[in-house]
């Protein structure tokens, strides 16, 4: 089979500009260019909403060699600005392959360069810091590929979640057909059914977040990022879990408002990943900044002292310590290559929450156990508080 190639050009704001080749003619894009060092995973990290609006630079010499198939997505849409590649596999073989990853960037329009020295490029951020960036297989034209550049807006001055975000709540229950497509990868639950109410604030919520729920028998209730204490309560929630999103936590001021109602006026279990982590933190008074080049892969140690757990992890910003903050929260983890933080627990609420994500999907399984000590806490204080009422009584 003979594939069209057209020439394609990288540009960095810093003015550093990169030729390759693109399987499609007549775009150009702007964004922030982010690299990833995962070997793999490259269908969950196009349709994973914590990605919105970047461009993703694949740091694997080679992707598409397991093809695309119609499980792993991370959410209904397409949610990267574009990919760079060193190399597209044209002709990929799994068992789980349903369509090339070639078939699948020109079906879905997804810009793209490939043919280029990726880790060049990836060591060029890493000295000078995540940039913006613009690929065209349009133009070659400098000037007219630096005001691309110049027009786009920083991601710490946006709020990506309500473009990412559901319009309006729904539930979701585990079903036959979930059940069908997930048996392979002994995902059908070996727990009692717990009917827990647990609401998932989506920030741009991953669908492997909502599958581990939905293995422990729980209902699970979406809502808008924006929502309100008082829509959140009429759920009568169980517990509440802060999903991960994108863009810069600091801009979600809503979301860190309602968060601190829930902190302050009841005593509801609350866990978060990855944006929740950071919005949960905001609401205790801590700081957030960004970081040079983020966290984007998945091997990252996180832990402390008595343990290393290797993370699957993906963001932008972390949180930043304040004064008098043992007061309220404790750090359990750190990201063991930087000493960002990476989990921490109240002192005094069932609250908790990590910057990485433990339902990773391809990725490491070692923090999986939140999930249950999440649940756990739940049945915890569902016990107390039926314990407290029938006392009462």
């Amino acid at each position: 089979m003979i594939h069209n190639l057209y020439k394609s050009t990288l540009l960095l704001s810093n003015g550093q500009k990169y030729q390759g080749w693109s399987f499609k003619n007549n775009f150009t894009i702007s964004g922030e260019v982010v690299f990833n060092t995962g070997m793999t995973g490259y269908q969950e990290i196009m349709t994973d909403t914590s990605y919105s609006g970047q461009i993703i630079i694949f740091t694997y010499p080679e992707i598409g060699n397991n093809g695309i198939n119609f499980e792993d997505y991370e959410s209904s849409n397409i949610q990267v600005k574009g990919i760079i590649a060193k190399n597209i596999c044209m002709h990929p073989y799994n068992w789980r392959n349903n369509i090339s990853l070639y078939d699948y960037l020109i079906k879905n329009n997804i810009p793209h360069i490939f043919g280029i020295d990726t880790r060049k490029l990836t060591k060029n951020l890493r000295r000078n810091g995540v940039m913006a960036g613009c690929i065209s297989s349009k133009s070659i034209d400098i000037n007219l590929l630096q005001k691309n550049i110049e027009n786009t807006r920083p991601i710490e001055k946006q709020d990506k979640i309500l473009e990412v975000t559901t319009c309006k709540a729904y539930e979701i229950w585990k079903n036959s057909k979930y059940i069908t497509y997930f048996s392979y990868l002994n995902k059908i639950t070996r727990t009692p059914l717990l009917n827990y109410r647990i609401v998932i604030i989506d920030f741009g919520v991953k669908s492997n977040i909502i599958y581990k729920l939905l293995d422990y028998g729980c209902k699970v209730f979406v809502v808008p990022a924006n929502s309100s204490y008082d829509f959140i309560i009429y759920h009568q929630p169980d517990g509440i879990l802060l999903s991960n999103g994108p863009g810069d936590p600091s801009q979600v001021k809503y979301a860190i408002k309602t968060t601190q109602q829930i902190i302050n006026y009841t005593t509801i279990p609350m866990f978060g990943i990855c944006m929740g982590h950071q919005i949960i933190s905001l609401a205790l008074d801590l700081k957030t900044f960004k970081l040079r080049f983020g966290h984007r892969g998945l091997n990252h140690p996180a832990g402390n002292k008595q343990i290393s757990e290797i993370t699957s992890q993906n963001h932008g910003f972390a949180v930043q310590l304040t004064k008098n903050y043992q007061n309220r929260i404790k750090i359990t983890h750190l990201n063991l290559n930087d000493h960002t933080v990476a989990g921490l627990i109240h002192n005094k609420k069932p609250i908790f929450s990590v910057q990485y994500h433990p339902e990773a999907n391809p990725g490491p399984h070692d923090s999986e156990y939140l999930f249950s000590s999440f649940i756990q806490m739940v049945q915890f204080i569902k016990d107390a508080s039926l314990h407290s009422i029938s006392h009462t009584e």
